[in-house]
C-alpha cells in the first residue's frame, strides 16, 4: 500500500477558489511563481492546476512539508520540485522570479520572516513585477474583526513573536525596499490580498 504523505489544510478547501480569482489579474501570463512558505502544497496545486501557462516553484522551510507538497503537486508538469526556503535566509535558492507569493505566513513566523520575505522578494523580482500577500492584516484607520482579534490573541500565546501584522508597517518595510503603495483587495473571513509591486 503506497503512503499518502499529502497533508491538508481545511482553509484551504475555503478559499482557494476566491484566491484564484483574484490571482488571475494579477500574475504575469507566463513566467515563473515564486510560492513562499507553501505548507501542505494544496495551494500550489490547485494555482498550478488553473494556470497552465505559468511554471511554480514551491518551497517551506519545513523539511517535512516538502513530502506534501510533492505529492499534490507531482503529476503537474508546471510545478518544479519543493524547495527549502527560509525567507529569513539571505539569498534565496531562487534568484529570479516573476511573482512571489506567500499566503498565510507572516502572522504565523517571527517579524523577522516578514523582513527576510520582502527582502527576498526584492533581489528576486525584476520592476514591475508583485510580491502577493494573502492573510489577516491589521489596518489603520478600520476597526479589527473580532475574529482577527482573537485569533491575534491566540496566535501571541501560542508565541509571543506571532500575531497579525499592521498593514502600514509592512508597506513601510517594502517601501524602504523598492516596493510601491499595496494595492489592498479585501477578501472572505475578514482577510486580505495585498500587492506589492517592485517599482
Amino acid at each position: 500500500m503506497i503512503e499518502d504523505r499529502r497533508r491538508f489544510a481545511p482553509a484551504t478547501l475555503r478559499n482557494r477558489d476566491p484566491l484564484l480569482l483574484t490571482l488571475r489579474p494579477l500574475l504575469p501570463a507566463s513566467g515563473l511563481v515564486l510560492e513562499v512558505a507553501s505548507g501542505s502544497g494544496e495551494h500550489c496545486a490547485h494555482f498550478a492546476a488553473e494556470l497552465p501557462d505559468l511554471a511554480f516553484q514551491p518551497s517551506d522551510p519545513a523539511a517535512e512539508m516538502l513530502a506534501s507538497i510533492n505529492a499534490w503537486c507531482g503529476a503537474l508538469a508546471n510545478v518544479r520540485p519543493a524547495l527549502v526556503l527560509d525567507a529569513t535566509t539571505q539569498p534565496w535558492p531562487v534568484l529570479r522570479a516573476d511573482a512571489v507569493l506567500c499566503c498565510n505566513m507572516i502572522h504565523i513566523a517571527p517579524w523577522a520572516a516578514t523582513l527576510g520575505l520582502i527582502a527576498g522578494a526584492a533581489a528576486a523580482l525584476p520592476v514591475g513585477a508583485p510580491l502577493i500577500l494573502y492573510g489577516p492584516f491589521i489596518q489603520a484607520g478600520v476597526p479589527t474583526a473580532p475574529s482577527n482579534q482573537d485569533f491575534d490573541a491566540s496566535l501571541r500565546a501560542r508565541d509571543p513573536a506571532w500575531g497579525i501584522r499592521a498593514l502600514q508597517a509592512v508597506a513601510a518595510v517594502a517601501a524602504r525596499a523598492g516596493f510601491g503603495a499595496p494595492q489592498i483587495i479585501e477578501m472572505p473571513a475578514n482577510n486580505l490580498t495585498v500587492v506589492f509591486r517592485r517599482v
